[in-house]
């Protein structure tokens, strides 16, 4: 019988840089749920890849000397080392500087462009040369620019755009009727509410200000945008023909069962991408599901203070293995998660070199120590055993409904709890004690049995998330796996099998001191590589005076209300050099705030930032944006900004007095 297919996507690593920890997450994530949906029998395509277009990539390549397409190489070529270093079993990894990917995208435009989705416009207007934007009428100052006070001319500038509101209602409708679609609810409820509702504006879909992207077939001068090209990767990469020539792997795998990606690209992936698809007149994936973000534990990471994690580094401290539970299981289903070096050696010496490792250590020993390595059922049970039994038996279908709703943390921790039944199992029945007594021989041989057959289980089950341990363990029992539709069952470990002479340890306990140190070291060299010194080894830094404003009264004050807010999604004012336009969530409302911060922050890197927002403050428009708030900033002698962001984890609306 044919095996029921299964397609699962990453996000495409975007190559401006070595990716840290909490984009590995990401892949090791989707690993575990392809490498599960096999054992369950699924006929799975896990793909995976990288993008590799855009504007930063060109500034990034000029500044090392070097082509864009050298400067991606060398990226995707990390990227893939890291994949592969984490056990992924990925089975395609596209670039979107593969060839027919390239093709696909321009013939995908010139057939949106055909049918009247995609079309020529332009941004018309007084233009600011220096800020290369445009305002109407309007929005100048004094008839100059807002944003640096210079001259103006006329002018207009061509672009292509997507009809987005052509499509809006249809995946209004589809959003309703699948409410399966977008997970958690949470971030479907973001997407309807901040941007569907309130009307979808026409899509940029192609640049002229940089030339690093795939041309436009039949304008050469226009660079496709970074979504038309990136989010086609997921049928690309398949064998999709824009002109019908699919592949028989495009016609078995399509829609894809799931893109997993992280939260901050969700907008584009549930509103822009099915879109797009309905255009191409073809359907949607089945499920969408915006996974939250590992955070470090001491705060944002930076090159500078070198406390970026990278999967590497964490490797030569715990290994593969203890690496994948670590992101796996710290994670909640929707919130973020925390990692940090105390949290990771705690968990290295209390989950697995306690609760698994001298589990399978001590199980091991005293088979080898009683009865010369030889596990037999002698049949010799007790009222003790049956709940050992039932936890055992009941692990398998527990561990599918979690992994079923995509709650990879909850199906670990329900082997974990296996591990832990077997664990107090050994202090219930005491192997010790029955090994001195002489007729309580075939009962303790029962007990090992039970052990074994249950820590075989336990040990099959956790190959999706950590298949080299699975692997050791079920060697060193010498178990053979027994498949997924066969562990309703108890009593699959041949009887009379003799286990290893010599137990691996599996995780050795780390000294937390020790780690430490190591990881100072580490810091150090970072810094070094980031090119500076320690921020504490900084000198003073220079002070600042400003004119003093009128004083005001307590009450004058108590008019204004500050609150922290989370930055959800934030994209550029397309007529300002200047202007970001972030959703802000403040407690459970959502704010839009226009903010002059370009210069000092990307659109990319505001989403998720916790910042100080004045709320109270009466909407205004800028550039024809409306804004209703304030973010605070702080600004240094040369005009610089930087965000004021609460010292200590602060909830969204925890109010600043």
């Amino acid at each position: 019988m044919d095996k029921k297919k299964y397609y699962i996507t990453t996000a495409i690593a975007y190559t401006s840089g070595k990716p840290h920890i909490g984009n590995t997450y990401e892949i090791v994530l989707a690993d575990s749920i392809a490498r599960f949906k096999r054992e369950q029998g699924y006929d799975v395509f896990f793909q995976t890849g990288t993008d590799e277009h855009g504007q930063k990539i060109e500034i990034k390549a000029e500044d090392a000397g070097i082509t864009p397409k050298q400067f991606v190489d060398n990226v995707a070529s990390e990227v893939r080392r890291i994949w592969d270093l984490m056990n992924t079993s990925y089975d395609k990894f596209i670039r979107t500087t593969d060839d027919y990917h390239e093709k696909q995208v321009q013939k995908i435009f010139k057939k949106l462009y055909d049918q009247g989705d995609i079309y020529k416009g332009h941004y018309e207007g007084m233009y600011c040369t220096p800020c290369e934007s445009f305002f109407t009428e309007s929005q100048l100052a004094d008839g100059k620019c807002p944003d640096c006070g210079g001259e103006v001319q006329p002018a207009k500038e061509e672009a292509y755009f997507f009809k987005m509101s052509k499509y809006a209602d249809r995946l209004i409708e589809h959003i309703n009727t699948h409410p399966e679609f977008i997970q958690p609810v949470s971030r479907k409820n973001e997407m309807m509410n901040n941007f569907l509702l309130p009307g979808l504006q026409d899509l940029c879909v192609s640049r002229t200000s940089f030339k690093w992207g795939i041309p436009v077939s039949f304008d050469p001068k226009h660079v496709t945008y970074v979504w038309l090209d990136a989010l086609t990767n997921y049928i690309t990469g398949i064998g999709y023909d824009c002109d019908g020539e699919c592949t028989e792997q495009f016609k078995r795998d399509w829609p894809a069962d799931l893109h997993l990606i992280g939260k901050d690209i969700i907008r584009f992936h549930t509103i822009y991408w099915p879109i797009f698809l309905m255009a191409l007149d073809l359907p949607l994936p089945k499920q969408i599901f915006g996974h939250p973000w590992l955070l470090q534990g001491d705060g944002k990471m930076s090159k500078s203070k070198g406390n970026v994690l990278y999967a590497d580094d964490l490797v030569d401290f715990f290994g593969v293995d203890a690496v994948r539970y670590f992101v796996l299981h710290e994670m909640p289903f929707e919130n973020d998660g925390i990692i940090s070096w105390e949290l990771m050696v705690e968990r290295m010496n209390s989950d697995l070199a306690n609760t698994l490792g001298n589990l399978v250590n001590r199980t091991i020993s005293m088979s080898n120590k009683y009865f010369g390595g030889v596990v037999a059922d002698k049949g010799v049970t007790e009222p003790v055993d049956e709940e050992l039994k039932a936890v055992a038996l009941d692990t398998p279908k527990k561990v599918a409904a979690k992994m079923e709703e995509l709650r990879v943390a909850d199906a670990i921790t329900e082997i974990f709890t296996l591990f832990k039944r077997c664990n107090k199992y050994i202090d219930e029945t005491m192997p010790w004690a029955l090994a001195k007594d002489e007729s309580r021989q075939d009962r303790l041989s029962t007990v090992l049995y039970n052990l074994v057959e249950s820590i075989s289980i336990g040990a099959e089950l956790l190959e999706a998330f950590m298949p080299e341990t699975s692997e050791k363990i079920l060697g060193q029992l010498n178990a053979k796996k027994r498949g997924f539709d066969h562990m309703d069952s108890y009593g699959a470990y041949v009887s009379g099998t003799k286990v290893t002479e010599k137990p691996e340890i599996l995780f050795a306990r780390l000294d937390l001191k020790e780690v430490l140190e190591k990881v100072e070291k580490l810091r150090e060299e970072q810094v070094k590589a980031a090119g500076g010194a320690a921020e504490e080894e900084k000198p003073a830094e220079p002070v600042i005076d400003i004119e003093a404003k009128e004083e005001i009264t307590y009450d004058d004050f108590m008019k204004m209300q500050f609150q922290v807010g989370e930055i959800i999604a934030c994209e550029e004012v397309k007529k300002s050099k200047k202007l970001l336009c972030s959703q802000v969530r403040v407690g459970s409302q959502v704010k839009q705030i226009v903010s002059g911060i370009k210069a000092d922050y990307s659109a990319e890197e505001m989403v998720g930032k916790k910042v100080m927002v004045l709320v109270n403050l009466k909407p205004a428009k800028l550039a024809g944006v409306l804004s209703e708030g304030m973010l605070l900033c702080a600004e240094d002698e040369n005009g610089e900004l930087a965000l004021m962001v609460p010292e200590k984890k602060m909830p969204s609306g925890a109010e600043i007095c």
